[in-house]
């Protein structure tokens, strides 16, 4: 399974020209998909529905399966697993055509692309995209399920992205309420010291990190980072939103998993499923070996600098990106921090800024924490967005980047 972030990134950069019509978005992007070594997919097949004969026809097929009949049909009161894809996105199931499994289609996968068409017997996609793969497991359904909501964003993108424009006052207005929203650099934690910052791509961004102490108590501290998938005005609609509903339910006593999941919940029911957002949370307490409890949705995977090993962990991914999925499933997981050790959380901004042709990448980043990691959290924290930002000076591409450092500190720091 691919990074759920890199590879709804790599499905947005299949599609950088312009298509006049969806049709020729979608085939371009299917050939791409199956043309990329990354991505696990030997061929693949377009199918779009038809209200007026309840059937779904072929109109795009690439890879390694026969040839079809060009526009064969196949009908949805025989395909009733399509009616699945409404609310799952994607299937793997058994070929039951027999013209298909003469083609040597025995099995396929299938994802929603498109809009939801509402026939007599329930919702189903306007387009299904059907792959081959070597492999066709369960563990293949992760990636489908990022594949159609990329490219389904990419469909509904074109028919917005002329109507993204905001008036100067109205983003000033939103700058000073997003600032608002993040808290002040430092924080000091027992035997902790954090510092982050967030630098918007443009007058508004979607990132976000915070602090929070349940109901002001002492013994426990959460710390969370996030990236509204959406652009400008609004993603920072959302960051305010998922940050707010964050501070409402810290103060429940709720456990994290539970609280992962029910913001997941609020998110797919207030925002468009392209405006997904990645998270991770923390959790810090007075634990004196350094127990820190974590659920990432998505996010890119935070890196802990260990000084005594010198190495570099990570701490990846325990649920999917929050919004698409409401029945998602956020598990909690956990690391011990020994004096010296360095958490950084950071956004995609990071390490995808562009210099000189290429991206700043996580093992620069790596590096750039084992330099710096004797510093304290404040200097680490600057250094390394110094770093990012000299990288990236002569690029024009550019997204919201925010790092957050977490550093116990020895008992002579303390």
């Amino acid at each position: 399974m691919m990074n759920q972030r890199r590879l709804y990134r790599t499905i947005e950069s299949f599609a950088h020209h312009d298509f006049k019509t969806d049709k020729e978005l979608l085939k371009h992007v299917l050939n791409e998909i199956v043309k990329d070594e990354m991505i696990n997919i030997k061929g693949g097949r377009i199918w779009q529905y038809e209200p007026a004969t309840g059937s779904y026809r072929l109109i795009h097929q690439i890879g390694v399966i026969e040839r079809l009949e060009p526009g064969y049909k196949i009908g949805l009161a025989n395909y009733p697993i399509f009616y699945q894809l409404a609310d799952h996105r994607s299937v793997i199931a058994n070929e039951t055509d027999r013209y298909l499994r003469k083609k040597g289609i025995v099995k396929y996968a299938a994802t929603a692309v498109g809009e939801k068409i509402d026939p007599k017997k329930g919702k189903v996609p306007q387009y299904i995209l059907a792959f081959n793969s070597e492999k066709l497991e369960e563990s293949l359904l992760a990636d489908l399920n990022i594949i159609s909501l990329a490219v389904t964003a990419l469909l509904r993108g074109k028919k917005v992205e002329r109507k993204a424009y905001l008036l100067e006052k109205d983003l000033d207005k939103a700058r000073e309420i997003q600032q608002s929203i993040l808290p002040q650099h430092a924080l000091n934690f027992h035997h902790y010291e954090l510092y982050g910052v967030s630098i918007p791509d443009r007058v508004v961004g979607g990132d976000f990190f915070d602090y929070l102490l349940p109901n002001e108590e002492d013994d426990r501290l959460s710390v969370v980072i996030g990236d509204a998938a959406s652009k400008g005005f609004r993603a920072a609609a959302q960051a305010l939103y998922v940050s707010g509903a964050l501070r409402m339910g810290i103060s429940y006593h709720t456990k994290i998993s539970a609280l992962m999941s029910r913001l997941n919940k609020l998110v797919n029911k207030t925002f468009a499923e392209e405006q997904f957002v990645t998270m991770f949370y923390a959790e810090l307490s007075n634990d004196p070996k350094g127990l820190l409890l974590y659920s990432n949705a998505g996010h890119n995977s935070p890196m802990v600098y260990r000084a005594i090993e010198k190495r570099i962990d990570l701490l990846e991914a325990t649920g999917q990106i929050m919004g698409p999925f409401p029945d998602g499933v956020y598990k909690v997981d956990n690391t011990h921090l020994n004096k010296g050790d360095v958490v950084v959380l950071y956004t995609d901004g990071v390490v995808e800024a562009v210099g000189g042709g290429a991206m700043y990448g996580d093992d620069r980043l790596e590096r750039s924490i084992k330099d710096t990691a004797h510093l304290t959290a404040k200097e680490i924290c600057r250094r390394l967005l110094d770093d990012v930002l000299q990288y990236s000076s002569a690029s024009d591409e550019g997204d919201d980047k925010t790092i957050v450092v977490i550093k116990r500190l020895n008992i002579a720091d303390h």
